[in-house]
């Protein structure tokens, strides 16, 4: 029992010190949120020698006014970080004592405040400013127009446009698009849509006023807001959209063709992808979702993420289990797999021991008969990527957990949060990319444990990944083809848009929960792609030898991962009978398998021991009997000594006179 205890207390410090970055982050805010994190150091780089707008909120980590004002500045940061290179969000924390000098000179005596500075002008707003998205994000704007000499060099034009402007414009404009937004004076539309679009190129954007009468009675426009659109060499057209309000105008004129992110090169089709293995391009739906995409993220998943432990031990065992077990649960996949799941959950709720070797996990996975068995390799659809390194698996992840906290909510067989936990301990203990492990338990961490009903755990997952696709959008890691946008857009789901007070966007939440219901449902799951169950049963049933070729994490050729213990290159042997011997475990006979590999005396130390450990013995049981033999030979060499000592002292007497 002692030794439980201690064992006990040392997993959990070991799991305290893998949480330790995150405890360690100080402040209200981190760089996942899209805002910049002033210090000293900083300042000068951040504050005045940066040609953006910057908005500064000082704030007091204890301050509950800032803890409970940090969720709109967050909001604040998503939503205008289109607006980037002209517009900054800036935080410090004035309690750290580091910080106070800094605050100081800002003449900051009440928490939170706000300063907007432009170059070396520093304008304070800290009374009365707005608490909300809207009147924060129209603050902005005002102030920027406010300062014209100091104007950001980034921000394009915001005061409204003349006909004789717009006239020039459509004479010697290059860009392929031009966006006339005509409204009202004091609306912002047309200057929010002109940010909006500040990081794309080949389209300009304009304001126009309604008091523009000629421009107007040219176009007949008679609606405001209302957003004309004129491509190269063609007359302007009117943009038609569900809402006439920012974010359907900015979405719009996003998505159109042509459009690109600066610094992105445009997409160019091909139906035969040249990522160096010559993978044909599979047509889809991108309105489905694929079983091929989801036992692919099972494939690798099992195969090889967990495969980069040699023994899996402690919570990384336990995240183990608890995803098997919500696979077996929820999984809405083929019998076949579905049967292989079940008998995998039970599995690995027998293994009575502390430590799991790869080696026997990946044997009961690769181990199959007619009714049960789990495909070998990746062949993705909905998750193809225009590039080996886009979406592919990370796409296959999310696409998973969505189904599952859908199918938890349709048949009731889970706790409200018990996906989101499998998911969140899956993430921090086998997700490769460790930097997206980090920022989905910092998103767990600020309100997962506020779900209490399995509808809100749908929603919590998609508003959580909505959250990550607004941060990565424009990323490296954005695929032209397939770019991060709020989904469900509203050509997939028109119900799910709605418009509040201001013009504002607004999920329509219980038409997006109907939405993910549907599409996540089991009868939409799209069956095209899959290899029939003979193939997967011939596949699993050939020795699967290190550097044999299986598709990787992308759909492209690569090595198969063998497991840690088995690197090096097999050579076929005639089968051995399989032995069994009986161990004693926990007070009983437990009959082991040794298979005919494990009687190889060239596979060396490490083999040996990792047959050991998954034949009944644990770690403590192999130290002991490493001490034991030591003890025995120093206990013997010492007689050995002794016993030869005394013989030189007997011969050394009777050689006496």
């Amino acid at each position: 029992m002692a030794w439980r205890g201690c064992s006990t207390l040392r997993l959990l410090l070991i799991r305290a010190c893998l949480l330790c970055p995150l405890a360690a982050e100080a402040g209200l805010y981190s760089s996942a949120d899209q805002v910049v994190l002033l210090t000293p150091d900083t300042v000068a780089s951040v504050l005045r020698n940066n040609s953006a707008a910057l908005l500064v909120e000082f704030y007091a980590s204890w301050c509950g006014h800032c803890v409970a004002f940090s969720p709109v500045w967050k909001a604040l940061a998503r939503d205008t970080r289109e607006w980037k290179p002209a517009v900054d969000l800036v935080a410090i924390d004035c309690a750290f004592e580091e910080n106070s000098r800094v605050c100081r000179d800002f003449g900051i005596a009440g928490y939170p405040s706000l300063k907007v500075n432009l170059s070396v002008v520093s304008a304070s707003m800290s009374a009365g400013f707005p608490r909300d998205v809207l009147g924060l994000r129209h603050l902005i704007i005002r102030k920027i127009e406010e300062h014209h000499d100091s104007w950001p060099p980034a921000c394009p034009p915001l005061e409204a446009a003349s006909k004789a402007e717009i006239d020039s414009t459509v004479q010697t404009n290059s860009m392929e698009y031009l966006a006339l937004v005509f409204e009202t004076e004091d609306s912002y539309v047309g200057r929010e849509v002109t940010l909006d679009l500040l990081q794309f190129s080949n389209i300009t954007v304009r304001r126009v006023l309604k008091s523009e009468r000629e421009l107007v009675s040219e176009l007949e426009v008679t609606d405001f807001p209302s957003c004309y659109l004129r491509r190269r060499d063609s007359n302007f057209t009117r943009l038609h959209v569900l809402n006439e309000a920012r974010t359907f105008y900015s979405y719009a004129l996003q998505r159109l063709p042509g459009v690109v992110r600066s610094g992105k090169s445009k997409p160019v089709t091909s139906d035969l992808l040249q990522n160096g293995t010559q993978v044909q391009w599979r047509p889809f739906d991108r309105s489905g979702v694929y079983m091929s995409d989801l036992e692919s993220a099972l494939h690798y998943s099992l195969r090889v993420e967990v495969a980069a432990r040699s023994v899996i031990a402690g919570p990384a065992l336990d995240a183990l289990r608890s995803y098997i077990s919500v696979l077996a649960k929820n999984f809405p996949g083929r019998p076949m797999v579905k049967r292989k799941l079940q008998s995998l959950d039970a599995w690995m709720k027998s293994w009575e021991e502390g430590e799991l070797p790869y080696s026997s996990l990946r044997a009961a996975l690769d181990q199959s008969n007619q009714t049960a068995a789990l495909p070998r390799g990746v062949r993705w659809v909905g998750c193809q990527g225009s590039r080996p390194h886009f979406r592919g698996y990370p796409c296959s992840v999310w696409t998973l957990f969505h189904l599952l906290t859908v199918q938890a909510l349709e048949t009731g067989s889970s706790g409200p949060l018990e996906v989101l936990w499998t998911m969140r301990r899956y993430m921090h203990n086998f997700f490769g990319c460790r930097y997206c492990a980090t920022h989905f338990e910092q998103m767990a961490e600020e309100n997962m444990d506020s779900v209490t009903m399995l509808s809100e755990a749908v929603i919590w997952l998609w508003a959580r990944h909505n959250q990550v696709n607004n941060r990565l959008a424009g990323d490296l890691s954005e695929d032209p083809h397939f770019p991060k946008i709020q989904w469900p857009p509203p050509d997939q789901c028109r119900e799910c848009h709605g418009v509040k007070g201001g013009g504002e966007h607004a999920w329509n939440q219980a038409q997006v929960l109907a939405f993910l219901r549907s599409h996540y449902s089991a009868q939409h799951l799209n069956m095209t792609y899959l290899e029939k169950e003979v193939e997967v049963l011939e596949v699993l049933e050939q020795p699967q030898e290190h550097g044999k070729r299986s598709p990787g994490r992308n759909g492209r050729e690569t090595p198969d991962p063998a497991p840690p213990e088995q690197e090096e290159e097999e050579v076929q042997k005639p089968a051995l009978p399989r032995l069994r011997r009986s161990t004693p475990l926990s007070g009983r006979i437990r009959q082991v398998d040794l298979q005919p590999g494990d009687l190889d005396p060239g596979r060396g130390a490490r083999h040996w021991m990792t047959v050991l450990l998954g034949s009944g013995f644990s770690g403590l049981d192999v130290s002991l009997c490493v001490l034991f033999y030591l003890l025995s030979t120093m206990c013997l060499l010492g007689m050995y000594l002794c016993f030869k000592l005394r013989c030189r002292l007997r011969r050394t007497k009777v050689a006496l006179p």
